[in-house]
């Protein structure tokens, strides 16, 4: 695994579950197409999954 990722919102929240909305809140991402650098551990996998439909992951 790598020892970063950059996660990108690439979809809108706009009608998208709560549990969804607060997912990408979480992983500190609050504007469309904004990247965030996230350690790579099984927690944020876990939120990358939940929301895989929504963002772009890169490893870095």
């Amino acid at each position: 695994m790598a020892n970063k990722l950059e996660i990108t919102l690439t979809r809108s929240l706009i009608g998208r579950p709560e549990g969804q909305r607060e997912t990408v809140k979480a992983l500190g991402l609050k504007k469309m197409h904004q990247t965030v650098e996230q350690e790579d551990n099984a927690a944020i996998r876990g939120m990358i999954n939940k929301v895989a439909h929504l963002v772009t992951v890169n490893e870095k």
